[in-house]
C-alpha cells in the first residue's frame, strides 16, 4: 500500500550549486548525497519530515537525468510515493493500466527498491514508487 509522499525529485545541472543552495539560502538540513550507479545518479538529500526533497544530477555525465537535461534543463523530475509492499503495489497498478519503465523494481538509493510509472500513465507526471530499504 502506498503510505506517503517520500520526496520531490529536482533534476539539476550543477549538483554542488544547487546543495549550496538549498542549505544556504533556503537554510534546509543537509543529508548528504549518493552515487546511484543503477539508475546512473548522483543524488542529494534534503529531508523536510514527512518527506524529503531530492536532487539528481548526471552520474559521469550519463543516463535518464543527462537525457532529461539536455531536453528540458532543470527542473521538477518526478514524485515519489513510498510503498510497504513494491510488489503487490506494482501488480495492482500494472491490473489497472499503468505502464511501467522496467520490468521489475531496482536497486534505489538508501539501500530501497525503486520503479517508475511511465509518465503517459499519469498525465504527463513521472511516478517513481520507492520500497525503503532497512537503513531508511
Amino acid at each position: 500500500m502506498i503510505t506517503a509522499l517520500d520526496h520531490i525529485a529536482i533534476a539539476v545541472p550543477d549538483l554542488e550549486k544547487a546543495i549550496k543552495r538549498f542549505m544556504e539560502d533556503f537554510g534546509l538540513p543537509f543529508e548528504g548525497t549518493e552515487d546511484v550507479v543503477a539508475a546512473k545518479t548522483s543524488t542529494a538529500f534534503f529531508p523536510l519530515p514527512p518527506t524529503n526533497i531530492e536532487l539528481v544530477h548526471p552520474l559521469d555525465g550519463e543516463g535518464p537525468i543527462a537525457g532529461y537535461l539536455e531536453k528540458r534543463g532543470g527542473g521538477l523530475h518526478h514524485l515519489c510515493f513510498r510503498s510497504d509492499n513494491i510488489e503487490d503495489d506494482v501488480a495492482r497498478l500494472k491490473a489497472k493500466g499503468y505502464q511501467f519503465l522496467a520490468d521489475a523494481p531496482s536497486p534505489g538509493a538508501h539501500g530501497s527498491r525503486v520503479i517508475f510509472i511511465h509518465p503517459r500513465s499519469c498525465d504527463g507526471v513521472l511516478i517513481e514508487i520507492n520500497q525503503p530499504g532497512e537503513e531508511h
